[in-house]
Parts: structure tokens; sequence; C-alpha cells
């Protein structure tokens, strides 16, 4: 039977053990917090690659001929650019809700008639979305205005040869105006970086030391099970979790001004972002013969979620082939659950989120126990 006592023992032997360490200790709470002061500072939030936009055509015809669909040649003209990506939305949706429940911020509407006006020499506004302070959001309003200005242009070459005022117009609009700023997205991301570094690391490094120096050898001739040692690990790391997290969130909103939402939608993350790593870090370890061998699978499992999970960047800005990849990384349901949360309010993309890293948590937990070996063979 697990025992709650047991546990709890282990957890204090081994908190006690940590907190003597200040490498440790410098690993799992300063570090995350030099990281948002030096980000934060910078604020260069500058990106690269195709944007994804969601698209409403509310110009929905008919039309007597594909060249009066002047809509569908404006989008297709954004699509061919090398900057954007246009996605199509159902003209039943309620855009502003639609870009919130996508965790978006970039969008964009044709409005009715957009056709028919253009043609006729009428005057017509696009609506812009964007965050004002997104990188991401510049990009799309300058592709846009580009756009439209080439379209002005050739409308008027065309019919009297002339450079009259433009007939295309943009209107800005924004969703979630209060979270505008570089801080708001790097928060989460770090936060997720924290939940993998010191789990992750710390489980390789003393479960394939404890069984090089045969101290889980001695562990087995103590009342302690396999799954209570394991449980004592992973409560700990919940505890310095919530610990780093409390001040870097301080961090961000002090120093920088952060606008990020504080929930307890947020606690299913700090518990089961640590279990996960926790749990994957002594798999690592215990299945290696030796803690090189340990220390460098370690690396090759972590350094890949660090940069590719969207802890320091979207990952909407890279390139298809890596974005399929981050989506099997299991830091990439935490950090983007996280982003649901804390800066978009899209608490069903979180929930989604929450079920994938929960599954994910208990296949590596049960294999973790089920590998791992007080003695070995």
């Amino acid at each position: 039977m697990v025992s709650g006592k047991r546990i709890f023992s282990d957890f204090k032997v081994f908190s006690r053990g940590y907190l003597r360490n200040k490498f440790g200790l410098f690993f799992g709470l300063i570090f995350p917090v030099i990281l948002i002061l030096i980000f934060g500072a910078i604020f260069s939030g500058n990106s690269s690659g195709t944007i994804n936009v969601y698209t409403q055509n509310q110009d929905t015809g008919p039309f007597a001929a594909p060249q009066m669909d002047v809509a569908s040649q404006f989008l297709n003209a954004l699509n061919s650019s090398t900057t954007i990506k246009v996605i199509t939305v159902d003209v039943s949706e309620n855009f502003s809700k639609y870009l919130a429940d996508h965790s978006s911020s970039d969008g964009i509407i044709i409005p009715e008639n957009f056709s028919a006006n253009y043609l006729a020499g009428h005057p017509v506004n696009l609506t812009v979305y964007g965050n004002p302070a997104s990188s991401s959001s510049g990009i799309v309003s300058g592709t846009v205005n580009g756009y439209a200005n080439y379209f002005n242009l050739n409308y008027f070459q065309r019919k009297y040869n002339d450079t009259t005022p433009a007939i295309i117009g943009i209107t800005s609009a924004t969703v979630n105006t209060q979270q505008t700023k570089y801080i708001d997205f790097l928060i989460p991301g770090l936060i997720g970086f924290s939940i993998l570094v010191s789990p992750m690391f710390s489980l390789v490094n003393i479960s394939s030391e404890y069984k090089k120096t045969k101290l889980f050898k001695q562990l087995s001739l103590t009342p302690l099970t396999k799954m209570e040692w394991l449980a004592s690990k992973v409560l700990w790391y919940i505890v310095l979790t919530i610990a780093s997290f409390l001040l870097m969130v301080g961090v961000g909103i002090f120093a920088f001004g952060a606008h990020v939402a504080l929930t307890v939608w947020l606690i299913p993350f700090l518990v089961l972002g640590p279990m996960l790593f926790a749990s994957l870090g002594m798999l690592v370890g215990t299945v290696t013969k030796n803690p090189e061998t340990a220390g460098v699978i370690g690396n090759i499992v972590t350094f890949p979620m660090m940069f590719l999970a969207g802890t320091f960047f979207p990952i909407s800005i890279m390139p298809t082939y890596l974005q399929s990849i981050a989506h099997v990384l299991p830091l990439f349901y935490i950090v983007e659950g996280l982003n649901n949360v804390m800066v978009y309010a899209n608490y069903m993309g979180a929930i989604i989120d929450l079920a994938v890293v929960a599954v994910i948590t208990a296949v590596i937990f049960v294999l973790a126990v089920r590998l791992f070996k007080w003695r070995e063979d």
C-alpha cells in the first residue's frame, strides 16, 4: 500500500538537501527570473516566416464572372505573399469571438458588397484585427495596406490612367487589447521552460547517479516503495514550480506591467507539468546504463522542447514542418495551455491541452514506475 507518511518523510529529506544546493536553487528559481528580465528588457518581439491570418469574406456574391469577384482576388493576392497565410472563417461565425477561441489576434474582414463597390469606384474599408504592440500584427497590417494600395493603383490605371485617391481603405480593430505586450506572451513560455528544466534534468541525474552508486539498492532495504520515492520527488517539484511561477509572474507584473490572468485553471498545468517531466527524467535515468549516457539522452529529449514548443517565441512564425514537430512535443501543450489561460482566456482550448497533458503524464508515470528497479538484474 502507498503510504502518505513515507512520501512526506522522503519529501522532507529531499527538499532539505535541495535547499542546501545553491546550484539547484539557482536554476530552479533564479534563472527563469533572469530570463524574464533579459527578454523583457530587450523587448525584441521580432518575427519572421508566414503568419496565419483568419479571414472572414462577407462579400459572397453571386458573381457573373470570376473577374468580378474582387474579394477572392484580393485574398488570393495576400495568400501568394511570403508573409501571410489566409485561413477562411465562415460568415456565420462571430469573428472577434472566433479569434479569441483560436488564441489569435490577427484577422481580416472583407465587408459585404466589397467587389461591387470596388468595381463601381466607391470607397470601401477592410477591417484588420491585431494587437497594437505585436510584431506579427504590424506585419499583417503592413502587408494588407500594401496590397490595398496595389489594387487601388491597378484600378485607376486601368479605368482612368491616373492615381485618384484610394478606394480600398483600412480600418483597424483589436482583440484582447489589454494583452498587448511581449512580456504577456513571454511569461507563460518561461513558466513552461521552468516546468521542463528543473524536474527533467534533476531526475535524470539523480536516477542515473543513484543507480551507479548503489543508493537504490540501499533504498530497497527500507519500507519505501518505488512509487512513493517518485511521488515524493514529484511533490517537491510541484512546490518548486509554484514558487517559481509566483516569482516570474511577480517580476513580469511589477517590472514590466504585464497583463496576465491568474485563475484556478492554472493549477492543473502547474501540477501535471512537473509530474510529467519528473517522470520522464526518471524514465530516462533508469533505462540508461550510466550517468554520462543519461545526460546525453536527457539533452536530446529536452533541447528540442526548449526551442520548438513556444517557450521563447510563437510556433506560428516557424516553418510548417517545424510546427508539425512542435505538435508532438509534450511541452507544447503545456505552454499552449498556459497561453490559453493567461493571455487569451480560451478555456475550451485549455481543456483540450490539459487532456493531452494528462494522458501523456499518466503514460510516462506508469512507464517510469514499471521500468524503475531498485536493484539491477
